[in-house]
Parts: structure tokens; sequence; C-alpha cells
């Protein structure tokens, strides 16, 4: 009787659906159960208690400990689900069933495609550095120019600018079948390869600049001390060279991916369905759902993630051996 007066107040006051709302992201199937039961006892024709007991919702054996969760100021519950979790009936934690297995793989997935671009912009960006770093000054303030050029337009042009460049119609397809790469025009638009190769052109300065300004610092002298040693091209890159670039490659590989898992508008726009970052379910829950919770808790993780990864990085490194700019 205490919860159909309950729901005759919420009904009363306009705040029925968002209660069903609030109790169907914690228990699936509860919105229907609940506005059902609100329905039916706002027809009056059978006394609140018989209401109740028609509806199976009810006396199920889980509803109530969803419910009695849900008094509670502080709960674990939005935690746990982001960690795909739940509470059992025997107090202790489980994993939800793999159909409702939905945060881990957005996880996992947004590691990957910052690894993945973290990777490719080091790749492209190391020899870039050093080529800028061993031109004469002239040159490489060109070429410094060329590569900040692109932080002149936002981070929404760019991606929009990728949109018409992936198109199968678009330059990068007509540019692999003029070079021989590919037989027939691919599908980039929509597709994690898109995706990686939109973010790399974005992220690339993040990568490049921290290494670059480690490298100018390095004088010529040094390799060619090594060489008049008898060491070889090699064994003075990675015993003479590497170990002080070191830092700044540690530097903006941090960069670029600690910015990589917050991507949100270049997944929304050039990855499809099976692409979508952790940052467009925490912005889905924010304006779309309206379960500011869901998002808080998905922020949580996706913050403590990105602390210990700092951590590792200062135990590794040390915060003093920084190189930024």
């Amino acid at each position: 009787l205490a919860l159909a007066a309950d729901l005759r107040s919420n009904q009363a006051k306009g705040t029925a659906y968002e209660l069903a709302k609030s109790l169907n992201a914690r228990l699936p199937g509860a919105r229907s159960q609940v506005l059902k039961t609100v329905r039916q006892l706002e027809a009056a024709d059978r006394p609140p208690l018989e209401v109740m007991k028609a509806v199976p919702f009810w006396s199920a054996p889980g509803t109530w400990p969803v419910i009695e969760s849900g008094t509670h100021s502080v709960t674990s519950f939005y935690l746990l689900s982001a960690l795909d979790l739940r509470w059992n009936a025997d107090g202790g934690i489980e994993r939800v069933p793999p159909e409702q297995a939905i945060f881990v793989q957005v996880f996992m997935r947004t590691f990957f495609v910052a690894a993945a671009v973290t990777l490719a912009t080091l790749i492209l960006g190391f020899p870039l550095a050093y080529l800028i770093a061993s031109v004469p000054k002239g040159l490489a303030a060109i070429l410094i120019v060329a590569v900040l050029l692109p932080f002149w337009t936002s981070i929404l042009v760019r991606t929009a600018a990728w949109t018409v460049l992936l198109q199968k119609f678009g330059l990068v397809n007509d540019l692999l079948l003029w070079l021989g790469v590919a037989d027939d025009r691919l599908d980039l638009m929509y597709s994690r390869i898109g995706l990686i190769i939109a973010m790399t052109h974005i992220q690339l300065p993040f990568t490049l600049l921290p290494i670059y300004s480690v490298m100018r610092t390095i004088q010529p002298s040094q390799m060619k001390a090594a060489y008049s040693l008898g060491a070889k091209p090699f064994t003075a890159f990675r015993r003479v060279y590497l170990p002080q670039v070191f830092p700044g490659v540690m530097a903006g590989c941090l960069l670029t991916f600690i910015l990589c898992l917050g991507y949100y508008i270049t997944p929304a726009l050039i990855g499809g369905a099976s692409d979508q970052l952790i940052s467009n379910f925490i912005a889905s829950y924010v304006n779309v759902e309206l379960n500011w919770e869901m998002a808080a808790a998905l922020s949580f993780i996706l913050l403590v993630f990105t602390l210990a990864l700092f951590g590792i990085f200062a135990r590794i490194l040390g915060l003093d051996r920084l190189k930024l700019v």
C-alpha cells in the first residue's frame, strides 16, 4: 500500500516517468512495468493491493533489492555497471550476461584506437622531427609552420575534411588506385582504419613537437664522436642519440595517447557503429539518455585509467625529465 501511495504521489507530481526511467537504468524492463502499474492505479476500479499483485514485476525476487539499493545516498551500482559487473542475490559481485556486456569492450576499443594512433604518429613523427632538427634554421622554421598549420582550423573542420577525402570516390581512394596499392576502391568511411587515419593526422603535431624540442638540443658533434670511436651508425644512434631523445618520445606518446582517450567528434563523424569510443557513450548518457550517474561512472573509470597511465610514465621516466616543448 505504501508503494501504491508513492506511485500515485509521483504521478500527481508529474515525476512518474522519471522514476520509471531511473529504475529502468538499473533493472531493464522496469519502465514499462512501473508505468503500467501507475495507469492501473489511476483507473481506481480495484483496490491498490490487488493492482500491485496483478503485476508480476513487483513480486519478482530481483526487483526489491534494486529498489532498496536506490534508497542509499551512495551506491556502487553505476561503477559496477561501467565494468559490466553487478551484485547477485547472494550479495556477491558477478559479471553481467554476455548480451548485456558493453563497456569493457568499449574501453578496450578506446585503448586500442589510442595505442594505434600513438604508434602511427610516432612512426611518422620521429623521422619528420629528425629532418626538421637537421636542416638549416630557415628551412626548419618553414617546416614547423607547416606542421602547425592544421592548428589554424578547428578539429571539427579537419574532421569534416577527412569525411570528404575518405569517401569511396575521394582523393585517398584515387591516390591508392594510382599508386597501385589497391585494386578496387576501399570503404574507408565509417571504418576503423579511416578513423585511425584521421586521428593520426590530427594528433601528429602533438607527438612530433615534444620529440623535436629534444632533438634540437642534441649537438651533432656527439654522433660524430661516436663514429670516430668506431661505433657503427645504428650503434651510435641506439647508445648515444636515442637515450637523449627518449624523454621527448615518451612525452609526445603520452600526450597523444591521453588526448585520444577523450576523442568524441572524430569517431562520431568518421567511425562506424562499432568504432565509437567511450566518450561517445558518455555524451549519449549526458545529452540523450539523461543518465548522468552512468556518464559520471564511465568518466571516473576513464580518469582512473588515465591517472594510472600517467603514474606508470612518471615512475619509468620521472617527471623531472618530461620534455613537452
